[in-house]
């Protein structure tokens, strides 16, 4: 099978539009219409990372700063890795201190928010303008970033995959700087990844979220984790709500985009960790499985949606 043959596969699944790459030593491979624009959702997170690190590589800010507000209501300010790493304790959609930091994994959008004032405190410029700045004009994409800096952007996949190889060949940032981004902080924390569950430890690096051995344990259930379970443990990314995800294997020097237009939610669960075994499969590192019984239950494609109602889990 090749790695056509798999982004084909998006064309069962039941969603009226997706597209979707794959970056690899032969280049790009994608299907669907690349140019389409879709809403990334809590993908918009790796591309804050990204800005909020070249802030620090510009000496803005350092990302063990502490991130202080007037808006923010607790005793413990959090620092620039924390929010990052989802460590500093802030509620998921309020800039309040939910827990101490670093004392468990909390997913929080709200805080990527913090991190786009705090960038804008200490540049002077607004940070739509400096994602435009920073990331649109080098790179060659036209991601919207007028949204949320938590869950707010649009792209397309063109741009994603732009981002993705920029991501494994590092030209804006050090390569020691990603680096430290897809390596695990905090890595005794556990946590929630939304629409998953709990995970302890839930590793997570400086905005990617880490693979780790999420889905490893899993028996019959495809659905334990959106990667899947023969992947390696440093395997990086992120997925939205919106029925996206983008990964990233910078060992390997691979990466893949799929975005979608209806929402996440069990229509996704099933199909998703199959589709990126078969993606890696096809890549040419058929490395067995954690979970035998776990494969086995995948389905090969999903049925085409004649109708449904969307699911709205946390961003």
């Amino acid at each position: 099978m090749s790695i056509g043959d798999v982004l084909v596969e998006l064309d069962a699944w039941p969603v009226d539009r997706a597209a979707g790459a794959f970056i690899g030593g032969d280049g790009r491979t994608t299907h669907g219409d690349p140019s389409g624009v879709f809403r990334l959702a809590s993908v918009s997170k790796l591309l804050t990372s990204y800005a909020v690190a070249m802030a620090v590589e510009e000496g803005a800010f350092g990302f063990d700063d502490t991130v202080k507000l007037e808006n923010y209501e607790g005793d413990t300010p959090p620092t620039v890795r924390q929010l990052l790493a989802h460590a500093g304790g802030v509620a998921f959609g309020e800039w309040a201190q939910q827990k101490a930091p670093e004392t468990r994994r909390i997913y929080s959008s709200a805080g990527y928010e913090m991190l786009a004032a705090f960038l804008e405190a200490k540049t002077g410029i607004g940070f739509a303008d400096y994602c435009q700045e920073g990331l649109n004009e080098p790179l060659g994409m036209n991601v919207d970033f007028s949204g949320s800096a938590g869950h707010g952007f649009s792209g397309s996949v063109d741009d994603l995959a732009a981002f993705a190889a920029e991501v494994l060949e590092p030209k804006l940032l050090a390569p020691e700087t990603v680096a430290e981004m897809v390596s695990v902080q905090y890595g005794e924390l556990g946590g929630v990844v939304p629409g998953y569950g709990m995970f302890k430890p839930c590793p997570w690096g400086l905005g990617f979220e880490i693979h780790g051995s999420k889905g490893a344990e899993s028996t019959a259930d495809a659905g334990k984790h959106w990667l899947a379970p023969s992947m390696p443990a440093e395997v990086a990314g992120h997925f939205g709500q919106s029925g996206t995800f983008l990964w990233v294997a910078p060992e390997h020097k691979l990466a893949a985009v799929v975005l979608t237009d209806r929402d996440f939610g069990d229509w996704a669960k099933p199909l998703w960790a199959p589709f990126n075994e078969r993606l890696w499969e096809a890549a040419g590192y058929p490395e067995e499985p954690t979970n035998r019984s776990a494969r086995s239950a995948w389905p090969q494609r999903g049925p085409r949606r004649t109708g449904y109602a969307p699911c709205s889990p946390p961003r």
